[in-house]
């Protein structure tokens, strides 16, 4: 009986001594990080969770609101399943485990869910890019913002040409410790929705400034539009170009500055480069105003200088060195005294008007010196290009300066190249991941997120497709198509029509580009279960980055409470339906036109008329019986109409709700 009893008990002494190494070997459930504590999930629906564990064991997810699925690990490793919400509520808890193992996510939220995507407007934080780009009432947002039920995950900037699994970044509830980061549209979009609702909102912010539609495109779908065939193949060998890591090897490194912060403190050669004296004679030369990293390679990202003799007479008055925009980032010297600096990749559109005080110039020549640093897609510099006295009297920069290419990016870290003149021909010919590629962003912030239940999306971008505007008839249309394919439903796509704004820097409205991407946006609402916030009116016309999010945030939510959670509220502007001709004039009709059109009392301007020749003048607009009659004295057989068709545009036609029109033309 004791020889029996001692072996049963040492036997049980094994089992646990057995399941103590097991428990102490690292935990092998791995989650994709959407699946983490403080998490909101879509209610009342069948959410996907995976991820990673051992072969070949059962796995099985439960929710502490009774709800249980479970799986068998592949033999690589993977497992997918789906667990079943209830209506929105919580803090929940989450157990996901195995025989052996378990992981635990709490504080768990169920409610409404939606992915924010997008450019600079959507990446832009509630705390804004100051001094220049900001957000309205920013301080008293952040301060009142403390939401908890409404949760933002942001995923972390990466880029990659095959499509990945995983990424990092983290659920945050909002509050005013938190608030401050967040994406500003998508939060107000969250809080009105949040409001109205009375549920959770969950947020996935996963963008970056600066980025083409095709970036944000899958390769199966980019490769379907023909238009991007040469630069696939070409990135298809970015790694594999002999003798490239090399030629890098021979110089010294930095590692990449991470923030503004760092940015401002970066030092290449200033203390040489920028003093009067220095002998730029074996420099080459560049004409700007222009793109100005494609000199040697299309693809050139680091640091460039630029050096330029200037003459001046009149020193009776301080001056101001204004340039439209550098893209990305600057240092400008005058006769070897800072002037002024953008850092950070946020200000490539920014307006530069730097302060040159009179006692820093000379009576004759004086030496403008900058350093520009373009960290991926194309580096400009955009006019006009001016030195412009207090007084009023202008100086063209305009013209040929000689520069020279002093570090180059690549793969994270910055080499620099020397104060010696270096002949880079020699250099083997490189294409640089950078977010402006096709595919990159998808293949990593957007793929990775596939099938994480959601609602739907919010976008915003564009502007860096202005220029491309036929293009993007076909490339924005496709996406949407691509993202709902992936996630194998149509959900709800919402999206910011671009603002009002100058893309060059010309005096001349024949150069306008934007109103022809606007265009193209309002022709994607054909695309079904879309919709589309028109920003006319609360855009910023030398300001790519308005500071109103409140407003793009509350119209974006609107679209989603009507169409989506069937409130019986406005959410469009007015939007052209078709036209008709009667005598000399032409009739006007719209959609979504509210409970009337108006012009607020102002005069309704911005129509123009055109006939068979397609000449356009300036039409006499009237709002009849919720139509509007255009008519022109020149005009006797019109055909043709188009409505704020130019980069500084007005929005002048409204539903009586406030809603703005956007712009359109009547000839597609």
């Amino acid at each position: 009986m004791i020889n029996k009893l001692t072996y049963l008990l040492f036997s049980i002494f094994l089992s646990a001594l057995s399941f103590s190494q097991e428990m102490s070997v690292k935990n092998p459930i791995e989650l994709n990080a959407l699946f983490s504590d403080h998490m909101v999930l879509q209610q009342s629906s069948k959410v996907s969770f995976w991820g990673s564990c051992t072969p070949n064991d059962t796995l099985s997810v439960k929710g502490s609101w009774g709800g249980k699925s479970s799986t068998l690990v592949d033999p690589n490793g993977n497992w997918k399943l789906d667990l079943e919400t209830p209506k929105a509520g919580g803090p929940f808890t989450i157990e996901i485990e195995t025989k052996f193992y378990k992981k635990s996510l709490v504080d768990v939220m169920i409610g409404e869910v939606w992915l924010a995507s997008g450019q600079s407007n959507m990446e832009m934080p509630l705390r804004g890019w100051p001094p220049n780009d900001v957000i309205n009432n920013s301080k008293e947002e952040i301060e009142k913002s403390d939401y908890s039920e409404i949760r933002m995950f942001t995923v972390q900037r990466q880029l990659s040409l095959k499509p990945m699994k995983t990424f990092k970044g983290s659920w945050k509830a909002s509050s005013p410790e938190t608030a401050a980061e967040f994406s500003a549209a998508a939060y107000f979009f969250a809080r009105r929705l949040h409001k109205t609702l009375n549920v959770p909102i969950g947020i996935i912010n996963s963008s970056w400034g600066g980025t083409p539609v095709e970036a944000w495109t899958s390769s199966r779908q980019v490769k379907k539009t023909g238009d991007f065939d040469s630069i696939l193949n070409a990135i298809n060998f970015v790694d594999n170009q002999k003798g490239i890591s090399d030629w890098f090897s021979k110089w010294k490194s930095l590692d990449i500055p991470v923030g503004d912060k760092q940015w401002d403190e970066l030092v290449v050669y200033d203390s040489e480069f920028k003093q009067v004296d220095y002998d730029d004679s074996q420099w080459d030369e560049v004409y700007l105003p222009g793109q100005f990293d494609a000199i040697i390679q299309t693809d050139f990202d680091g640091v460039i200088w630029f050096r330029k003799t200037v003459h001046i007479r009149d020193l009776d008055s301080d001056y101001t060195l204004a340039i439209e925009a550098i893209d990305d980032m600057d240092v400008i010297y005058v006769n070897g005294n800072k002037v002024g600096s953008f850092a950070g990749t946020h200000y490539s559109n920014s307006k530069r008007a730097y302060k040159v005080p009179k006692t820093f110039l000379n009576k004759g020549a004086n030496t403008i010196a900058i350093r520009a640093i373009d960290v991926g897609g194309p580096g400009t510099f955009k006019g006009p290009m001016l030195l412009i006295s207090d007084s009023g009297s202008k100086i063209s920069l305009s013209g040929y300066w000689y520069y020279t290419m002093s570090a180059e990016i690549y793969k994270s870290k910055l080499y620099l190249y020397g104060t010696e003149h270096l002949n880079l021909n020699d250099k083997p010919t490189s294409i640089k991941v950078n977010p402006k590629l096709p595919t990159v962003l998808f293949n990593a912030m957007i793929h990775p997120l596939v099938p994480y239940t959601i609602k739907g999306t919010i976008w915003y971008q564009g502007e860096d497709n202005v220029g491309r505007a036929e293009q993007y008839k076909r490339l924005f249309p496709g996406m949407i198509s691509d993202w709902r394919e992936k996630w194998n439903y149509d959900f709800p796509f919402y999206f910011v029509q671009i603002a009002p704004f100058q893309y060059h820097g010309e005096n001349n409205t024949a150069l306008d580009q934007s109103q022809k991407l606007r265009e193209a946006q309002r022709i994607t609402l054909n695309t079904k279960n879309t919709g589309m916030v028109v920003t006319m009116d609360i855009g910023n016309f030398s300001n790519i980055h308005p500071a109103n999010k409140q407003d793009v945030g509350k119209r974006l939510a609107g679209l989603a409470l009507v169409n989506d959670y069937q409130m019986n509220i406005i959410a469009s502007g007015p939007l052209f339906k078709d036209s008709q001709i009667s005598k000399n004039k032409l009739i006007l009709k719209f959609t979504d036109i509210g409970s009337g059109l108006t012009a607020f009392n102002a005069k309704l301007t911005g129509f123009e008329i055109a006939g068979i020749d397609e000449e356009y003048v300036t039409a006499i607009a009237e709002i009849k019986n919720n139509t509007v009659h255009l008519s022109a004295l020149s005009i006797t057989a019109p055909k043709y109409a188009r409505y704020a068709w130019s980069d500084n545009c007005k929005a002048t036609l409204f539903n009586n709700e406030g809603l703005p029109a956007s712009s359109f033309e009547t000839k597609d």
